[in-house]
């Protein structure tokens, strides 16, 4: 089974391509299934006044929805399409989140910690944001957002898990690191208390980082909880899509994990993976 579950297009403003030529792509690579799954329109923010190119405008929600339901029609057959959005989790907008997700058949949501308050921490334009943070506050932060995003009951895939690493910034000390540790245990536990299923996003092989999220420690320890795994590469151009898959593959095949996670009207399946 090969799989993509985490695109974007042209709709949100920081990527490039429209949603067919995503399709074609995955078909051109061998793709038994894609998903589809956007930025929810910003809620918590003046899209009018932050940073542009952040997120699909709010009017475009329904468009996008409707050419992701024709594009699966007009490819049945030919490859798997499956409506999805990334929706990010905004604590004290759980009920708006929901209500504008509402309406939609979707076939998967994920659930991703971008932002704390008003900053996104995974914005390159955004990381004077870290001086003078203690990192070792912001970790507690970010970690407390994803735990209450896996207990919402809101989405089924937990995104990026540890994307708070993207730029490097981490606690140095060995108490602050140990500290982090036992934030990652809990934000595991609490995934797994859940019932959700947890992405290996491919995308950090190119960031400062330079390492998948999450990370092969967090792979570990996710397969001795028993917590289920799905695969994307965070596309943002159909160049691009299926971008690190293989090596994400082989590190999931390395850890112990041999099923991948896969959605249908927001009900799972697991599915079988070879090298």
């Amino acid at each position: 089974m090969h799989i993509d579950y985490h695109t974007h297009h042209e709709r949100c403003g920081h990527a490039v391509g429209k949603l067919e030529e995503y399709v074609q792509r995955g078909v051109e690579l061998g793709l038994q299934q894609l998903g589809l799954s956007d930025h929810l329109p910003l809620i918590h923010v003046d899209p009018a006044s932050y940073y542009p190119e952040m997120a699909m405008p709010l009017e475009e929600l329904p468009r996008y929805v409707d050419e992701c339901l024709t594009l699966k029609e007009k490819y049945r057959g030919t490859i798997e399409l499956r409506l999805g959005l990334e929706a990010d989790y905004i604590e004290g907008y759980e009920d708006q989140i929901r209500e504008l997700l509402a309406p939609y058949p979707w076939d998967y949501l994920i659930g991703s910690v971008h932002f704390l308050g008003e900053w996104d921490i995974t914005d390159y334009r955004q990381v004077h944001g870290w001086e003078g943070q203690d990192p070792v506050e912001v970790y507690r932060r970010y970690y407390d957002a994803v735990q209450k995003s896996a207990l919402c009951g809101l989405y089924d895939i937990i995104g990026h898990m540890d994307v708070i690493k993207r730029f490097g910034y981490a606690p140095v000390t060995a108490e602050g690191q140990a500290e982090v540790r036992e934030m990652e245990r809990a934000t595991l536990t609490s995934i797994q208390a859940s019932g959700l299923v947890m992405e290996l996003n491919a995308s950090g092989l190119t960031k400062p980082c330079a390492e998948m999220f999450p990370a092969e420690h967090l792979l570990q320890e996710a397969l001795a909880l028993g917590i289920p795994l799905t695969l994307g590469s965070d596309a943002h151009d159909p160049a691009k899509l299926g971008d690190g898959l293989e090596e994400a593959r082989s590190l999931l095949w390395r850890t112990g994990f041999r099923e991948l996670s896969v959605f249908e009207e927001r009900r799972r399946t697991a599915v079988a993976f070879v090298l």
